[in-house]
């Protein structure tokens, strides 16, 4: 389905509205198991995705209608395996730079990519590289992200949207041609080579840099703060002692206020 809502030069050109799915990254993937070629670009948009998942296996609410839950498919082949986090952080910032105007300062990414304002999640996002021969085949990004939901489940007491913030509702598709917009140009940063500009544009936004907090591992809890993320992705964390040490993403946790 072609639509004219995206500026962009190929994401979003091929644009396809499901009124519901289990998940826009399975639907996403079946499409490519079948014989025919997809195009780069093409986004898949659910109006009610039942099953969607975040970071390790974790589930995403959304209540229909209400909010962004959508895949889209790129295809950076020419990425390294070893620096496939750039795709993250390209993609963390294109979300990023779409809300920026409406929210402002108090708007972050949280590591690896969720999007936070203040001390709650807005966003987040599943990346799924399929790889073959040594290359990042197909790379389907899922993202789910809180625009007009007014209110969340007890569980998620650390989830906010769009309208909790603003206090109004937001347009569904204009968000979304505006995050596919910002993605496109930070994507095609990277495919031209200008990986230092991203890599240092999406350490500036993480939420907590250079803040003294307090994080939990698997054996105990400590004060420190974030000051670098590798090129690989790790985490690196300066502790009170003036230890630097790395964590993966399984590895550490945040002690956030607003969920203690």
């Amino acid at each position: 389905m072609q639509n004219n809502i995206f500026s962009g030069l190929f994401v979003g050109q091929n644009f396809i509205i499901l009124k519901e799915v289990d998940s826009t990254n399975n639907f996403l993937k079946e499409l490519l198991s079948n014989s025919k070629p997809l195009m780069e670009g093409t986004v898949i948009m659910a109006e009610n995705q039942y099953a969607g998942r975040g970071q390790q296996q974790n589930g995403w609410h959304a209540e229909p209608g209400k909010n962004l839950t959508f895949s889209m498919l790129l295809k950076p082949a020419f990425l390294h395996l070893t620096d496939q986090f750039d795709l993250t952080r390209a993609i963390s910032l294109g979300v990023f730079d779409a809300l920026a105007p409406l929210l402002g300062g108090k708007l972050k990414i949280k590591w690896p990519n969720d999007i936070y304002y203040n001390d709650r999640k807005i966003g987040g996002m599943l990346i799924e590289n399929l790889v073959q021969g040594g290359q990042i085949k197909n790379s389907i990004i899922g993202i789910g992200l809180n625009v007009n939901q007014d209110s969340f489940p007890a569980g998620l007491s650390n989830a906010t949207s769009i309208k909790q913030i603003l206090h109004a509702d937001y347009d569904l598709k204009t968000l979304l041609s505006e995050i596919c917009r910002h993605i496109e140009a930070w994507y095609l940063k990277i495919k031209a080579g200008n990986i230092l500009a991203v890599r240092q544009a999406y350490l500036s936004r993480l939420y907590w840099l250079n803040e003294s907090k307090s994080f939990k591992t698997q054996h105990n809890v400590f004060t420190g703060a974030i000051n670098d993320v590798r090129d690989n992705g790790l985490l690196v964390i300066k502790n009170n002692i003036g230890e630097e040490i790395e964590f993966s993403l399984k590895e550490i946790e945040f002690l956030n206020k607003a969920v203690q």
